[in-house]
């Protein structure tokens, strides 16, 4: 089964002992459904997963304005740059994001978040040994860091190190962490390897910690097809589309059960929407070929 993914995140960690306000965007990996009929687990490469979400007001110009407010009023200050450095990142302006983590890192050698926000960015800019030593320093500064342990473990799994990448996962899980990334990226894990009903429980948990968030379903979903639960998989991927209709995998993924219920119409229908919101999405061109060839 070939899988895409669609987003992205921006953790903004300031290091702040009391009153921190760490907000989390989730990179949830978007499962397709399967260019064929019968499920054979999930690639874990992918080439569109590191792209930034905008978060328009964290990212805006007028937050930046005044985040650089803050920052001429205390140069001396890593947080102030490590928020900016956020807010960069989330804009999709990385230079400026690394050059502001890079100034935090400078003021305070073991400010250990701002060195798993620079890695986010330098995985982003393409240079994954360079987010790998980031996260790697720091686990080192704060080995109890779940953050980096999922960020590291996303790179693992893209370049298809999965016992690495598990290994990762679980260890923020626990540390009990309360990041949905952790237990739908093992759930990704779980589903490549064929254990489906561990996948079902490690989505189930990200839905709970993040119920509006589409993917899991859509990883669920999938999980649930594997196992020949269309019921249960059809209500996941219109919750999904539901949730944000403009996600193409969505759409091929209610397809999917569309076609494995005979309905070819429908199923023609749905992978032809999510052609007109991906011209490029293979699982849905294929889908469709094979419905007008079956009519």
């Amino acid at each position: 089964m070939t899988s895409t993914a669609r987003t992205a995140d921006f953790s903004d960690h300031t290091g702040r002992t009391a009153g921190r306000s760490n907000r989390r965007f989730f990179a949830f990996a978007c499962l397709s459904a399967a260019a064929v009929l019968t499920l054979s687990g999930c690639t874990t490469g992918d080439t569109t997963s590191d792209m930034m979400r905008v978060e328009r007001a964290q990212g805006s110009d007028e937050n930046i304005a005044s985040l650089s407010g803050v920052i001429a009023a205390n140069p001396g200050d890593p947080e102030g740059y490590n928020v900016r450095g956020s807010a960069y990142g989330r804009a999709g302006e990385f230079r400026r994001a690394l050059a502001d983590f890079n100034k935090a890192i400078e003021l305070n050698p073991r400010f250990y978040q701002a060195y798993a926000n620079r890695a986010l960015v330098e995985r982003n800019m393409g240079d994954q040994a360079a987010a790998q030593n980031d996260y790697n320093a720091a686990l080192q500064l704060n080995p109890r860091y779940d953050v980096a342990f999922i960020g590291r473990g996303n790179l693992y799994r893209q370049a298809g190190q999965l016992d690495q990448a598990f290994n990762d996962f679980n260890k923020a899980i626990e540390l009990d962490t309360t990041d949905p990334r952790a237990y739908h990226n093992r759930g990704l894990i779980y589903q490549a390897r064929k254990q489906h009903a561990q996948a079902i429980e490690d989505f189930s948990t990200a839905i709970s910690l993040s119920p509006s968030s589409p993917e899991p379903y859509n990883g669920r979903g999938i999980s649930y097809v594997a196992m020949n639960d269309d019921d249960n998989a059809f209500a996941d991927f219109n919750t999904a589309i539901n949730l944000n209709g403009k996600i193409a995998e969505s759409w091929a993924n209610q397809a999917l059960v569309y076609e494995r219920r005979g309905d070819k119409a429908k199923a023609a229908k749905s992978y032809s929407h999510a052609l007109s919101l991906d011209t490029k999405y293979e699982p849905a061109r294929a889908g469709l070929a094979r419905v007008k060839a079956g009519v």
